[in-house]
């Protein structure tokens, strides 16, 4: 008897949710139909499809549905507000051209909104230009954001433009294979956790990636070009910051600020116009076998950063290598096992790949050019080369510094390095 009434059990389920399936609709919305009509008389599971052309909005999507656009469909917001906000789980935005957002900062005027209760929001192979944000995911969990370009406003200076993908306090957010140029932020993340941001193109903003206030994620396999910083990792913990480029980025290439407890591995820096990577105040992170290249100063290492671990890294042609000011001594080597320097002129008898002598990148002339800049007028005189020939001659003369006890011959290798070459 329990058995029958279980079989009747299964097959109305299965009834209702193939009657479910039943119902869901293809509509097409042609040009000139009004859309949120369309979207207000929908019933769950229907894909509405827009014609190619151009469609009003703004609009609402408040009911579990796919928003498709054929090849040419544009939604045009005219400037007012959000063009399209999703206010329910599980919608799905495809293959649109979303335009013409507000400019209003304080109500987040974006090209596609995921609100709070929008959770598992797709927003996928859209082009988004015009707008003050491109897409806001906006409290949702779980969203995905892939395959889109986004293409910012140029109509103020760069501080007072909207980001190109804002996330706030979404957990579990995917962001993969977007291209972002123009506007401030390429991603800039506040208050979140558990994101992943893999795989996807920058140009021509002020950061690529910004992080404030976020935990528990991962970047990945970025590719930052011509911004003004690459990577800015800002009072956030527990990141993976993992075989990312960074070419030509104007200021600094990867910046961890109040950043602590981060892996950073397998990152190529080069070309950068002024650091490759800047530490500031930031402890216990993990900076391993990056290729940081061609910058005026290969890393910056400042404000009380400790306990870093920074090994098997390639410090190749940076005008300053090192500049670190600070009483004490650091070793940047770790298990017989240092980083490699391009301009340690160092032989390896025994064959084994580690220098037969220490590098020492910084001595006491760079820390009083460091500090008292008008010093350089006396760099070609005969005290200052007494002083460094001194100091080669007898190392216990040199002030606190970064030492390599342990230094690499040859350079690590990633993919990573030849996706950073301009």
């Amino acid at each position: 008897m329990l058995q029958r009434f279980a079989l009747t059990i299964a097959i109305l389920t299965a009834t209702l949710a193939w009657g479910e399936t039943a119902l869901a609709r293809d509509r097409q919305v042609a040009v000139g139909e009004a859309l949120q009509d369309a979207i207000n008389t929908s019933e769950p599971g229907d894909v509405i499809r827009l014609a190619p052309g151009l469609h009003d909005g703004p609009v609402v999507v408040d009911r579990e549905l796919t928003l498709l656009g054929e090849p040419g469909a544009i939604v045009d917001g005219h400037g007012q507000g959000t063009v399209v906000t999703i206010t329910v789980p599980g919608v799905t935005v495809r293959g649109l051209h979303v335009r013409g957002s507000g400019s209003s900062h304080e109500d987040l005027d974006s090209g596609i909104k995921a609100t709070k209760t929008a959770t598992g929001a797709q927003i996928i192979d859209n082009r988004l230009t015009g707008n003050l944000f491109g897409i806001d995911i906006h409290g949702a969990k779980d969203a995905r954001v892939a395959g889109n370009e986004i293409i910012g406003r140029r109509d103020h200076r760069m501080n007072a433009r909207g980001n190109g993908i804002y996330i706030w306090n979404a957990p579990g957010t995917v962001v993969e294979d977007n291209d972002v140029r123009y506007g401030r932020d390429g991603i800039f993340v506040n208050t979140s956790k558990r994101n992943v941001f893999r795989d996807n193109r920058f140009t021509d903003l002020r950061f690529a990636i910004h992080y404030m206030y976020t935990q528990d994620s991962e970047i990945a396999g970025n590719v930052s070009r011509d911004n003004h910083v690459g990577y800015a990792l800002m009072y956030s913990r527990d990141l993976v910051v993992r075989d990312n480029v960074s070419s030509r980025d104007r200021d600094h290439g990867i910046m961890l600020n109040y950043a602590n407890d981060a892996l950073v591995e397998g990152n190529t820096v080069t070309g950068g116009g002024e650091k490759c990577l800047f530490m500031y105040n930031a402890n216990k992170n993990r900076v391993l076998d990056n290729r940081f290249e061609a910058c005026p100063i290969g890393i910056h290492f400042t404000a009380g950063s400790e306990r870093n671990d920074i090994v098997g890294n390639a410090f190749i042609g940076n005008r300053v290598q090192v500049k670190y000011v600070g009483s004490r001594w650091l070793d940047w080597s770790d298990e017989g096992r240092g980083n490699y320097w391009s301009d340690h002129a160092a032989f390896d008898i025994d064959g084994n790949g580690i220098a037969d002598t220490a590098y020492r990148p910084n001595d006491m002339m760079d820390h009083i050019l460091w500090t008292q800049p008008a010093a350089r007028l006396l760099l070609g005189s005969p005290a200052v080369q007494l002083i460094r020939w001194a100091q080669a001659k007898f190392p216990a003369l040199l002030p606190g510094g970064i030492i390599d006890s342990r230094p690499l011959m040859t350079p690590v290798a990633h993919s990573a390095a030849m996706g950073g070459q301009p």
